[in-house]
């Protein structure tokens, strides 16, 4: 089978759809199907791919690709290179990787249009039970994989700090709660901020007006092994995001490195973390401090769900989440056209 990848972004960038349109094509490629990948991004960066890669494609280009696909799969809706499918009457599979509405919660033009696009579809595919709910009631939902190939546990791990902070800087991304949270404990415990954004400066003047100068450390930006590397040493992850987060990568991430992920409620960070992490009231800092504290006095629970993190894992490795994707991509080449 010939499936046409389309995603909106792609490597070089490094952000959360960028990154399973590599793990997915790459999938597909490993179980022997033909791909052909089109994106916007222009920067090919220096990595070679097992697959052509068509960047800013032309028009001609680009209907020539629907030409020669069986199949046409959309990793997020993209309408600006995903519109010839309709007059060439191809079939589509389309992943939602995030909210079909505007940043502010309006639906747009845009959204509606790309609500009658879902309806062409013949599979369409939810991240997690949130975006499924909201968008697409009778989508496969399919949980993100993770790049297991760079996130992992030493052979032997050894903890010697306590909680990490993985993240953007951002407001709504909780870390003044992380720092919050620690500076409430019983007990003295140490927080690793990684990241950079614009709260940064305000981030570190609230530590040290809490007293906490000494237990929390700005590592800025850290990427590839050296990020590993850091997350291995840490017995936790925060992931007190104020918002409802389509799923929530960075606390599989964590779990995979042998963090013990401590999620906020909102939207998909729950399916991220399944029964191999714990979960507290969005934006409720006693929860989060109240949830925190009984974990370190229970360590028969915090035992149980670490032992959950294999099994939990093994649901997001690359090849299991790339075979569920297939399943419903061959599901939808075999219905005839409507």
């Amino acid at each position: 089978m010939k499936i046409l990848f389309i995603t909106h972004l792609f490597y070089p960038k490094v952000g959360g759809i960028e990154v399973n349109s590599e793990i997915l094509a790459n999938g597909f490629c490993k179980n022997g199907y033909e791909v052909h990948l089109v994106t916007w991004a222009e920067d090919p960066g220096n990595k070679a791919f097992p697959y052509p890669v068509f960047r800013k494609p032309d028009v001609w280009k680009l209907i020539r690709e629907h030409v020669w696909a069986d199949v046409v799969f959309e990793n997020n809706p993209c309408l600006r290179l995903s519109w010839p499918a309709f007059f060439l009457r191809k079939k589509s599979v389309v992943a939602l990787r995030s909210w079909v509405r505007r940043d502010d919660g309006r639906i747009g033009w845009q959204d509606k249009l790309k609500m009658k696009w879902l309806g062409r579809a013949k599979g369409v595919i939810a991240v997690s039970k949130v975006i499924r709910d909201a968008c697409w009631p009778s989508a496969t939902i399919i949980g993100n994989p993770y790049r297991n190939e760079l996130f992992r546990r030493p052979p032997a791990q050894i903890y010697s700090k306590d909680f990490v902070f993985l993240g953007r800087l951002v407001g709504d991304k909780g870390a003044d709660m992380a720092i919050k949270a620690v500076a409430g404990l019983e007990r003295p415990a140490t927080l690793t901020i990684i990241g950079e954004g614009p709260e940064l400066e305000n981030l570190k003047r609230m530590a040290l007006d809490l007293a906490l100068g000494s237990t929390v450390n700005f590592t800025g930006l850290l990427t590839g092994e050296e990020l590993v590397r850091a997350l291995n040493d840490h017995k936790y992850m925060l992931v007190p995001s104020k918002l409802i987060e389509p799923f929530g990568n960075v606390a599989l991430e964590g779990l995979a490195c042998g963090c013990l992920p401590i999620v906020s409620d909102g939207g998909g960070l729950p399916d991220a973390v399944g029964n191999a992490g714990i979960v507290f009231e969005r934006g409720n800092l006693d929860a989060l401090i109240d949830t925190i504290s009984e974990l370190l006095n229970d360590p028969v629970r915090e035992n149980e769900l670490r032992n959950n993190s294999a099994l939990h894992l093994k649901n997001h490795h690359p090849e299991f989440v790339s075979e569920r994707y297939l399943e419903v991509i061959e599901k939808a080449f075999k219905q005839d056209m409507r």
